[in-house]
């Protein structure tokens, strides 16, 4: 679950830009600016879906129009590639003034191209994704017909049809993005990069992605968007770019504060089928057991939690046992917590499965104490360790005869 609010700031130009910020719900784990396409707006397909996606991995991600397009102020012709530089540092500047400071830059195509550019000027940024960028900026000059093109040199302005739409394009926006050297300013990147690409984008071929990746230096990682067209236009694409940005932004967003684990592990759990039912097996840990089954629509008798219950249920113990600990360390009068948690499958989403948690407070709490206790629970270490991922590793045990 997230919540989605208005976002207006001035731009480098003075001009009010609209954006959208797509929050958490509860404790955000870091926050993005994310950054459209040509042309495109904030409304954008990718710019859409993959905001969302990263706030429900939980990064906080502002997506907003650039000058003269979408809701924002001012005229298209009278920008170019150097003022949405300029404009993703003042989306910047505004998020920290509200206590949002992002430390994740995400471009989409010529989007992807300004991060790259806008990342020296933020020392505050850790990391930089780019989706189907360009290795030079003046790639975007192949949207332009030719005949528009020599219409702009000579006459100084003029219309142009991009993507069926028309646009007033100066002949400045062409000299500048002539001018621009961006595999030099790649090269001085010094910040983790995270390069995807679809290898038969017909928009920006795959060697733009292998031009942008051969002039960065490491830490840098490349992600194949096989299949995928260059806007993203399929929800699964768009939720698959945004899960492999989550997971390895994760380890660049700022350090936060982790509450203390409930409870310590203990020398393992057991699970152990006892031959009184198909599927029913006994699952103890030292003094503590129960028993697990599946219903019989699955094959089984139905007398114990189910393993997909097992995991809810591991998340709703861990999140009411660290808002207890958490008001009690604060002194709010929680007298009683209470947590339901569902599990269900979107193929079409990405990750597939999806946790969702509904919290009960009782005792007279004020609306600060319920957000505040509400809000920790995102940080309880089941949550986490979900949200993160995990390792399984395995190993097969002697052969025994018990």
């Amino acid at each position: 679950m997230t919540t989605r609010g208005e976002f207006r700031f001035a731009g480098a130009s003075g001009t009010m830009l609209a954006g959208l910020v797509e929050q958490p719900e509860g404790v955000a784990h870091g926050w993005a600016i994310f950054a459209h396409c040509f042309t495109c707006t904030k409304s954008s397909l990718a710019a859409a879906r993959i905001s969302r996606a990263l706030a429900r991995a939980g990064i906080g991600t502002l997506r907003f129009d650039f000058a003269g397009l979408g809701r924002s102020g001012g005229a298209f012709a009278e920008g170019g590639f150097a003022a949405d530089v300029m404009d993703i540092a003042a989306a910047a500047a505004a998020m920290a003034a509200t206590g949002m400071e992002p430390s994740l830059l995400v471009g989409h195509s010529l989007g992807g191209a300004a991060v790259l550019m806008a990342a020296s000027q933020l020392p505050q940024i850790r990391a930089v994704a780019t989706i189907a960028a360009p290795a030079s900026v003046d790639h975007v000059l192949h949207q332009f017909d030719p005949a528009g093109l020599e219409a702009i040199l000579e006459k100084g302005e003029a219309e142009v049809l991009i993507g069926g739409r028309p646009f007033v394009v100066r002949r400045s926006f062409v000299e500048s993005v002539k001018a621009e050297r961006l595999e030099e300013a790649v090269s001085h990147l010094r910040r983790p990069l995270l390069v995807l690409h679809a290898p038969l984008d017909p928009s920006v071929g795959i060697e733009n992605a292998a031009g942008i990746y051969q002039a960065a230096k490491h830490p840098k990682s490349f992600v194949s968007l096989d299949g995928a067209d260059h806007l993203l236009t399929r929800s699964r694409d768009a939720d698959y770019a945004a899960a492999m940005i989550a997971a390895w932004a994760q380890r660049y967003f700022p350090a936060t504060e982790e509450p203390a684990r409930p409870t310590e592990p203990t020398v393992g759990v057991v699970a152990e089928n006892t031959g009184r039912g198909p599927l029913q097996l006994s699952v103890h840990s030292g003094a503590h057991s129960l028993v697990s089954d599946e219903p019989e629509a699955m094959g089984g008798s139905g007398t114990g939690l189910g393993p997909f219950e097992l995991v809810s249920a591991g998340l709703a113990a861990c999140s009411v046992m660290t808002m207890l600990l958490y008001a009690r360390r604060k002194g709010y009068p929680l007298e009683r917590a209470r947590v339901v948690v569902t599990h269900e499958r979107d193929r079409e989403a990405m990750p597939p499965d999806i946790f969702k948690r509904t919290i009960s407070l009782f005792g007279t709490l004020d609306d600060d104490q319920r957000a505040k206790i509400a809000a920790i629970a995102d940080r309880c270490p089941v949550d986490l360790m979900l949200v993160r991922g995990s390792s399984v590793l395995t190993d097969l045990a002697p052969e025994t005869s018990q």
